[in-house]
């Protein structure tokens, strides 16, 4: 009996899809995915009380289209009904089930921003994705069943929807402006990384009227020629906001593969990422609504606390994990907090308005809007956050542990010592609320910032966060982290030195 259990990434299925890459080998197999998507089809099933119809769709990636064929099969195989909706965005996938496409449920083939040997399924209902504890009952189902070869059809029906997602975005923008074409005049340059998101450029910014001369890396390359598109990744945003310098946009805007995040440039060519980005959109929040908790992760800076409460706001965070953020929102406003945003630094951001669903492209579409009210008042869009501090530095670090060993337990050990450590010693102190990690205080002489470290969602590696006031704060951080951690010879510190 097969066990699935192992492609569980999160609330998604994560594997190897092509094989080629030394000391990766393929562990997406057919045989896995047609187990997982008849299982996926028997769970619908049991949920709808019906056979379910079920959209498949896929981002750019060279193993999606085989992908495909073979959940159609696993779908068709347990009697129910597939319709491919070829390349699409994630978000485009739970939005086609509010939306009368006539499916009951969806799945979208994706590894987000991984390289290009990988791939992935995210499953959705109308209600939203899957939960954790939902794909560990599709996993179960999956590795008990025995799914004969060359059962089901992979010759289903193809319908697009990507189409009627953007125009629902173009529309959305043209009521917030009362304009058809608001963004005339402006020069707004979209950089797909070669992922899904190139719809963006030809069907959301052109019907509006903006400038898109300068966009980059539009074409589905499933090979990400181009850089790999991920907001978070160094290079591909050098790359986005040299192209914005170069085209002397007014805007630029990033997506990652299947466009559930994304990240933007300014008319300066600054990044407009992390910190930026969560202060540039509870900024626009803010103005509509005093009061709001706006939820993000756990390393988010001090100067976003600052800047959210300056505008009005509450500041909330909660643990990695846009699952997390999400329920954590949902969780607010059931006890009456007005909670309009889970957002975080990697750039998942979820607006209450829109389903909770994280979605790049009504997040950017949101400050679009900004963007075109703002021009026509005379103003900077960036003016919004002119008022964020933002460290001198901040650097991330992860650290590994020795192989082999049980690093959820050891991890969870550093983790309580270091909360007893920092309570003995003079210049540091403990962050209050804090739902992830142990998130420490380091007092101007000894480093004028904070540090988080906490453990890795999936991976054996406990991250280290750092953030100083002062220049050459960071070093004096992690120097004292060091020699809090060096005991530990089962987790490699040098990196802290």
């Amino acid at each position: 009996m097969a066990d699935y259990l192992h492609l569980k990434n999160g609330t998604d299925v994560r594997g190897t899809a092509i094989a080629g890459v030394e000391g990766d080998p393929v562990t997406l197999t057919d045989e896995a995915v047609l187990a997982i998507s008849a299982a996926f089809a028997l769970w619908a099933e049991k949920k709808l009380g019906k056979k379910p119809t079920i959209a498949v769709g896929h981002d750019s990636r060279l193993s999606a289209e085989h992908i495909a064929g073979f959940t159609a099969r696993g779908i068709t195989s347990q009697g129910g009904t597939a319709v491919f909706t070829g390349l699409s965005s994630t978000p485009s996938m739970f939005m086609l089930l509010q939306d009368g496409f006539g499916a009951d449920a969806s799945v979208m083939i994706t590894a987000s921003h991984l390289p290009y040997q990988k791939n992935g399924l995210k499953f959705f209902l109308k209600e939203g994705g899957l939960e954790s504890s939902d794909l560990d009952e599709v996993l179960s189902i999956a590795s008990g069943l025995s799914v004969p070869e060359g059962a089901g059809t992979a010759a289903c029906e193809q319908r697009s929807y990507l189409e009627k997602y953007a125009s629902d975005l173009v529309a959305m923008v043209r009521r917030a402006t009362g304009e058809e074409r608001p963004l005339a005049g402006k020069r707004i340059l979209v950089d797909a990384g070669g992922g899904a998101g190139g719809f963006y450029e030809s069907l959301v910014l052109k019907p509006l009227g903006a400038d898109t001369s300068g966009s980059q890396f539009l074409e589905p390359d499933g090979t990400f020629s181009g850089h790999i598109p991920n907001p978070e990744n160094a290079q591909a945003m050098q790359s986005v906001c040299d192209a914005v310098k170069r085209s002397h946009a007014d805007f630029g805007v990033i997506f990652d593969t299947d466009v559930d995040r994304a990240g933007a440039v300014s008319s300066t060519g600054e990044e407009i990422n992390r910190n930026r980005l969560i202060a540039l959109i509870s900024a626009i929040l803010l103005e509509e609504k005093k009061g709001a908790y706006i939820v993000t992760d756990s390393v988010t800076s001090d100067g976003l606390t600052q800047f959210i409460t300056q505008h009005g706001g509450v500041h909330h965070r909660f643990k990695r994990g846009y699952k997390n953020v999400i329920n954590e929102s949902k969780r607010l406003n059931a006890e009456g907090k007005d909670s309009p945003l889970a957002i975080e630094t990697s750039g998942h951001a979820a607006l209450r308005e829109n389903y909770f669903l994280d979605d790049g492209a009504y997040l950017v579409t949101r400050l679009l809007i900004a963007l075109a009210k703002t021009a026509k008042e005379g103003k900077d869009l960036m003016a919004l956050i002119a008022d964020l501090p933002e460290p001198a530095e901040a650097r991330e670090i992860r650290l590994n542990f020795v192989h082999g060993v049980d690093f959820k337990t050891l991890g969870g050990k550093v983790i309580e010592e270091l909360k007893e450590a920092a309570k003995n010693v003079p210049y540091l102190s403990l962050a209050p609320n804090n739902f992830e990690g142990v998130r420490i205080n380091f007092d101007k002489a000894h480093g004028d910032g904070w540090a988080l470290v906490r453990m890795s969602l999936h991976e054996p590696i406990m991250p280290v966060n750092a953030e100083s006031n002062s220049a050459g704060g960071v070093a004096l951080i992690l120097k004292e982290l060091y020699s809090l951690m060096q005991k530990y010879d089962f987790l490699d510190v040098e990196k802290l030195k």
